[in-house]
């Protein structure tokens, strides 16, 4: 499931999501309920996109919700099976979520910020056995923000979050078409996340930024496979 994702997340409308699947994008992530950035779509909007694509895609909930009674009730209204944790979460409140929703596939973020490099180790080492992935992206301090940036970070340490890990890692953070493949062949994750790297001025999904990640990203993966061989 995990290996060569590539996951592109915001989709304002359905027209965008369709967008996306035709250009080989099969993770598609909606962020709903944050704390910083403002919501791309509605909720209901939201999951009327997800009704009409998920026989064809994976839509992922991204949240910053933390209660697993929270998430697990959002996921079943939405009808997704994965969701990205992008906020703090208690090692009890994902025990739970796993317990009540055993089937959810759970994606934690990493968010690198200066200096934080060990607590995100100890994230990892504690939240290990109840991740099923982690995704890795980049704080704005300007801002506030955890996603959504447009800013990358040092890919030296996710590098190390993927060898340490034991997980699948995705990168996130400032990801374009001009850098996706360099990201990728240094960081070796096992995908990769975009969200404004592939809009216009205005913040809309560009269907030629949205190609041209895709296949530098699948030109990366198949180029890593290629020396495993």
């Amino acid at each position: 499931m995990w290996k060569n994702l590539i996951q592109i997340a915001g989709v304002k409308n359905l027209e965008e999501a369709e967008t996306l699947i035709s250009k080989g994008v099969k993770f598609i992530g909606f962020p709903l309920r944050l704390t910083v950035n403002a919501e791309d779509t509605t909720e209901e909007e939201a999951k009327s996109i997800i009704e009409t694509i998920k026989s064809r895609s994976v839509p992922v909930l991204i949240t910053y919700l933390s209660r697993a009674s929270e998430i697990d009730e959002f996921c079943k209204f939405l009808d997704v099976s994965v969701v990205q944790l992008h906020g703090e979460i208690e090692l009890a409140e994902l025990e739970k979520l796993k317990r009540v929703n055993p089937e959810l596939q759970i994606i934690k973020s990493l968010v690198i910020r200066e200096n934080n490099f060990s607590t995100l180790v100890k994230t990892v080492q504690t939240l290990n056995p109840l991740a099923d992935a982690f995704i890795t992206d980049t704080f704005d301090p300007e801002t506030g923000a955890e996603g959504a940036t447009g800013k990358t970070h040092d890919w030296d340490l996710s590098k190390k979050l993927v060898e340490l890990s034991g997980k699948p890692v995705i990168l996130a953070g400032g990801l374009t078409p001009e850098n996706v493949f360099d990201a990728i062949m240094h960081v070796r994750p096992a995908g990769v996340d975009s969200h404004t790297g592939v809009e216009d001025v205005y913040g809309n999904k560009d269907a030629e930024k949205i190609e041209r990640f895709v296949s530098e990203a699948k030109r990366a993966f198949k180029r890593i496979a290629k020396q495993a061989n």
